[in-house]
Order: C-alpha cells, then sequence, then structure tokens
C-alpha cells in the first residue's frame, strides 16, 4: 500500500467522542465486515453503527447527506466520485472479488458451457442490478465480453437477464437470509451472477446450488474502494487502518477476497 496514503489516513489526533462510528459497506462485505469489525471493537469501546446496502445506494444516501464515517464499496467507482466532489479523503483498493455463477442443482453446467446455458431461452438468468449495485455492473461486463465469443449475445444477455437484487425496488430477503440464496430457493432464476464470495454464503444456506467458475474469457473482477469520509472523528481513521492491517485483510481473505495487502 502507498505510505504516504496509509499516513494521510491516521493524521487526525486521538480524541473522544461519544457518537457512534457510522460504517456503510457493500452488502457482499456484510458477513465478513460483521466479524472484522466484531474483532476490531474487542480492542475498543467504540460503537460502531454498520449498515450494508449495495455500493450505488449508499453513495447516493451520502450525497443526499446522509452522515457516513467510513465507506467500503464495492467498486472504486463510487468512492472515488465522493472524493471527486470533496466529500472524503484517498481512496484505498482493500480487497478484491470475482464473479462466480450460482446454478440451481438441476441446470447441467459447468465452466465451459456456462456461456451456451446463459444464452438458453429455457434458461432465466438472475443478475442484481446494474448502476445501483456493482455486481450488476459486472454482469454487464462479462454480456459485453461474450459477444466477442458468441457475436449478438451481449444484446440477448441483456435483454432476458432479470435484475432481481441489489435496485431500490428489488424484493427483500428475509432478516438475517443471504439475498442470493433466498432467491435461488424461491426458484426465481435458474443461474444467477454474483460475487464468488456471495455464492459461498449462499450455497451454505442451500447447499443443494452449484457454484460454477466463469471461465477466463468472460471473467471479470471487482476491486473494492475503502475511504474515510469523516476525519473529524479520530476513530475512522482507526477503522479504516485496521482494514487495512494484517488480521483485518486476514478476516477478508476467509471469506474468498483476494486481498492485495497481504504477500
Amino acid at each position: 500500500m502507498n505510505k504516504w496514503i496509509a499516513t494521510t489516513l491516521l493524521l487526525t489526533p486521538l480524541m473522544v467522542n461519544g457518537a457512534p462510528l457510522e460504517f456503510r459497506a457493500a452488502g457482499s462485505l456484510k458477513a465478513a465486515m460483521t466479524e472484522l469489525i466484531g474483532e476490531y471493537q474487542k480492542a475498543t469501546p467504540l460503537e460502531v453503527e454498520a449498515q450494508f446496502a449495495p455500493s450505488g445506494l449508499l453513495r447516493k444516501r451520502i450525497e443526499q447527506g446522509e452522515h457516513v464515517d467510513v465507506y467500503a464499496s464495492a467498486n472504486m467507482k463510487h468512492p472515488l466520485a465522493l472524493r471527486e466532489a470533496g466529500r472524503g479523503g484517498p481512496v484505498v483498493m482493500f480487497a478484491r472479488n470475482k464473479l462466480c455463477a450460482i446454478a440451481q442443482p438441476e441446470v447441467a453446467v459447468d465452466s465451459e458451457t456456462l456461456l451456451d446455458r446463459l444464452l438458453d431461452p429455457k434458461v432465466r438468468v438472475g443478475t442484481s442490478t446494474p448502476k445501483a449495485d456493482p455486481a450488476g455492473d459486472y454482469a454487464w461486463k462479462l454480456f459485453d465480453k461474450a459477444d466477442k465469443l458468441s457475436p449478438g449475445a451481449t444484446s440477448l444477455l441483456q435483454t432476458k437477464a432479470l435484475q432481481l437484487t441489489g435496485g431500490p425496488d428489488s424484493a427483500k430477503a428475509p432478516k438475517g437470509r443471504n439475498p442470493y440464496g433466498w432467491v435461488m430457493e424461491n426458484k426465481r432464476a435458474d443461474i444467477f451472477l454474483t460475487y464468488c464470495t456471495n455464492a459461498v454464503l449462499a450455497r451454505k444456506e442451500v447447499p443443494g446450488l452449484q457454484i460454477i467458475s466463469v471461465p477466463e474469457a468472460l471473467s471479470v473482477g471487482a476491486n473494492y474502494g475503502l475511504m474515510v469520509l469523516n476525519k473529524e472523528m479520530s476513530e475512522a481513521p482507526d477503522l479504516a487502518m485496521y482494514i487495512l492491517s494484517e488480521q483485518g485483510q486476514q478476516i477478508l481473505a476467509s471469506y474468498g477476497f483476494d486481498v492485495p495487502l497481504q504477500p
């Protein structure tokens, strides 16, 4: 990591602040960040108010005036836009993710046949909502790549894709449920494109689901961005640095994220 960025994140002097630290993060980070924050709070009495939602919706809430101290996005675009608008400090790429496909048990599919199955008119393809949820944006990038392998595939996939999660009007999974496992359990899609980390959590809830690796020609990766929005609260940079620390990175890695800050 750039040492200047790390130093900048830590420039705020230590002070006592009675208000909870407002932390907002992408939904795909919920399981990992819940554990990470729990470990962080063992060393500090600070209360952390954590909320998880699609990154684009969180950015919009911040732009509309919601008070947030630390923001972790499933892409670099949203925090960089906030940075350019003068709303926060430097943006650090702290984790990576990739797209996988979740398939119903009865769907005959593997990595080699994934594109053919996605294009099959009988197969319902589910995605998150583009612009609201980066997972949807990455699915659309995968669709763009598909045209090189099968001309016309991009338009067909964009037209048939069911945007089932991550949007302001998407049906919400019951509290405590993984939204992708819930969608697949309710048979709303035959194949769903989401982050590999989400796929692992979905299969824990619905053991029969298949997880299909996306072939290299279609593979799309996601860079996750972290920023401190409120340097007036000394604990905000402290939490950010914990996420970037060896322990924080190890927790993220245990949930399937690639962690660029570890050797």
